[in-house]
């Protein structure tokens, strides 16, 4: 998050309690700014009624946060861009080892080894249980 901060600067203030000055959004932006040596971060200072609302807060901007969901292809394709275009994709929270995974082709599925053969050439006979039309799914 600091290397993020450093090349794009803040996108996002460290969200602050005017109730109690507890920090309930953005540890680790703050825990970045402490690696970068920033004098000043920018601050969001919020009304809270009571420390439960504070708590809350903080709990549902993380839970929110793990609930989200990435559109897999189209982060895919948008990654591929980046890095063809030598972007150090450590700026979009991906590290060697985790966008080797992302963007590795999916492995083809293979028959397992005890797979039984099947013989493409059994009669299958047919008939409607409702009008007894019979027909046969043999090819011929």
């Amino acid at each position: 998050m600091a290397k993020v901060i450093a090349h794009q600067g803040w996108r996002s203030p460290v969200v602050v309690s005017t109730r109690s000055g507890f920090i309930v959004a953005g540890h680790g932006r703050y825990e970045a700014a402490k690696v970068l040596g920033a004098a000043k971060v920018p601050v969001d200072y919020q009304d809270f009624t009571t420390e439960a609302d504070e708590w809350a807060h903080l709990v549902a901007d993380n839970r929110l946060a793990e609930l989200a969901e990435s559109d897999e292809a189209a982060l895919k394709g948008l990654l591929g861009e980046l890095k063809a275009g030598d972007f150090d994709l450590d700026l979009a929270g991906f590290d060697a080892a985790a966008l080797e995974v992302l963007l590795a082709d999916p492995p083809q599925p293979e028959a397992p080894d005890e797979f039984p053969e099947v013989d493409e050439d059994l009669p299958t006979d047919f008939k409607c249980p409702k009008c007894g039309y019979a027909w046969s799914g043999k090819a011929g």
